[in-house]
């Protein structure tokens, strides 16, 4: 970890002592070199190893559409100037934080596939498969009614520009977005949970921004208590048809009742059955529980976000805001390699969205969540068996399942693709972006898959692609590389 430096610590004191006064122990201590990572939690899930086809010849996954580990790990790049800590990376969720806009479903499906193979850039011996899935577009006009319950953590480990204030900036650009027919309750916990704003309609705004505003922060937290309360209000107003939604905001400090981070997964699993989503924002650092928000968003039929400033408030609440309406739940992929031609395997990413092969046809199996004109990406390094030609026969197939939001039985589509033994730079935009970002997050944990690949490389396959950034997320993604490479 890169050492601060004593103008830096005092900068810090300057800038956070004359504005924050923290209590009962939760204050980060700003003179420690660790302030930035002591305290947080994270999962480390290692990497995907490369599987012989000759013992498994099927992989199967769940996908992953959250967003949380890129912002936080831009954050410890931009912000902080320093790496982040290899459980803060995962791969998955870097690809997937920037919309591909992939080509629209055309049969009437909530959901699209595509894909494509060609040859590895950082090793010369292996290919690559993508597999894009989209989901589709909601005109706003036609967007479901929305049933919201915000709960927040208002305890005192959530002072700060960076935590509670930054989200009730996010939380009132929300409020702007809402209609008439969309409805809003507030809850907040500290030491208990509370009901700050019964159910009220998104167009008392003013009504709705000044319980926001009021919010403060201080004392412990009963996360448990807060999340069992979100659900029950939003059980109680629930929308037939609607989006129902939580959206939880919190460093994710859980002190007080339930605490155990299997004990708060459980609970969450409990509840999901209900047709009552769960989006995690993730805030803050030195005491950023990222492991357990990442997980209860995975098993609460939702999403993972983390805060970073404002410019990503607009990317969650505005530019982005129809993934929160869900167009296809429970989504699996399997893909099954012909061991004549394909000798090994390895899934980019998606450590814990591992299934077992028996779970892709139980409907009993939670899987991920595809939110309205949202792309997915997962890419496969395969190793192919050089004694035999791509032309000689089956590769692979790709199958999926998914369910539609309001159902409990999963509709089976098959993806056919063909390699064309194809180089990589014959590949599509979509190929060079998505394995560019792959290798990026190998470098920065330095995996012991990344192959020749260097950061200038990296740079050279974004820059070798055209594909759409009306907000600049993709450009900014150079500007990262840029940074890592002199991190």
């Amino acid at each position: 970890m890169k050492k601060l430096t004593n103008l830096s610590l005092l900068i810090l004191l300057m800038l956070n002592l004359s504005c924050e006064n923290y209590e009962d122990g939760y204050g980060p201590d700003y003179t420690s070199d660790s302030y930035y990572t002591q305290g947080d939690q994270y999962i480390d899930n290692g990497e995907n190893p490369f599987i012989s086809t000759s013992e498994q010849n099927i992989s199967t996954f769940s996908i992953d559409a959250d967003g949380g580990s890129y912002a936080n790990s831009r954050r410890f790049i931009m912000q902080q100037s320093m790496l982040p800590p290899n459980g803060a990376v995962r791969i998955e969720e870097f690809i997937n934080y920037f919309d591909l806009n992939y080509p629209q479903p055309t049969d009437g499906a909530p959901i699209a596939a595509n894909g494509e193979v060609a040859k590895c850039p950082w090793k010369a011996d292996h290919k690559l498969i993508r597999i894009g899935i989209q989901g589709k577009d909601i005109p706003e006009s036609q967007l479901p009614p929305s049933n919201y319950v915000f709960l927040i953590d208002v305890s005192g480990s959530m002072r700060g520009d960076d935590k509670l204030s930054l989200l009730k900036q996010g939380f009132n650009l929300l409020v702007d977005e809402l209609t008439s027919q969309d409805q809003i309750a507030i809850v907040t916990y500290a030491g208990q949970a509370g009901l700050l704003l019964e159910s009220t309609s998104g167009d008392q705004k003013g009504r709705i921004k000044n319980a926001i505003n009021s919010l403060g922060s201080g004392g412990s937290t009963a996360g448990a208590d807060g999340i069992i309360t979100a659900y029950n209000i939003a059980l109680d107003h629930y929308i037939e048809g609607g989006n129902n939604r939580i959206i939880l905001g919190t460093d994710g400090d859980f002190n007080v009742g339930i605490s155990d981070r299997e004990q708060l997964i459980s609970l969450v699993d409990e509840k999901r059955d209900n047709g009552i989503f769960l989006t995690t924002l993730g805030v803050g650092r030195g005491n950023l529980n990222e492991g357990t928000l990442e997980q209860i968003a995975n098993k609460g039929n939702g999403t993972y976000e983390y805060i970073d400033k404002v410019e990503q408030l607009k990317k969650v609440f505005l530019y982005e805001k129809n993934k929160f309406y869900t167009v296809a739940k429970d989504v699996k992929v399997q893909v099954d390699f012909n061991p004549e031609i394909v000798e090994a395997f390895r899934l980019i990413g998606y450590e814990n969205r591992i299934l077992n092969e028996e779970d892709f046809e139980d409907d009993e199996e939670d899987a991920g969540e595809l939110g309205a004109g949202q792309s997915i990406t997962a890419i496969y390094e395969i190793i192919p068996n050089p004694a035999v030609g791509f032309e000689t026969g089956r590769t692979f197939s790709i199958d999926m399942r998914y369910k539609l939001p309001d159902n409990t039985s999963s509709v089976p589509f098959e993806l056919d693709i063909v390699d064309e033994d194809k180089n990589f730079a014959e590949s599509s935009d979509y190929m060079k972006f998505t394995a560019a970002v792959a290798a990026f997050g190998m470098q920065l944990i330095d995996s012991q898959f990344k192959g020749i690949a260097t950061y200038k490389d990296i740079n050279d396959w974004l820059y070798d692609t055209n594909l759409e950034d009306p907000y600049g997320y993709k450009e900014e993604l150079k500007s990262l590389v840029n940074k890592s490479q002199q991190l």
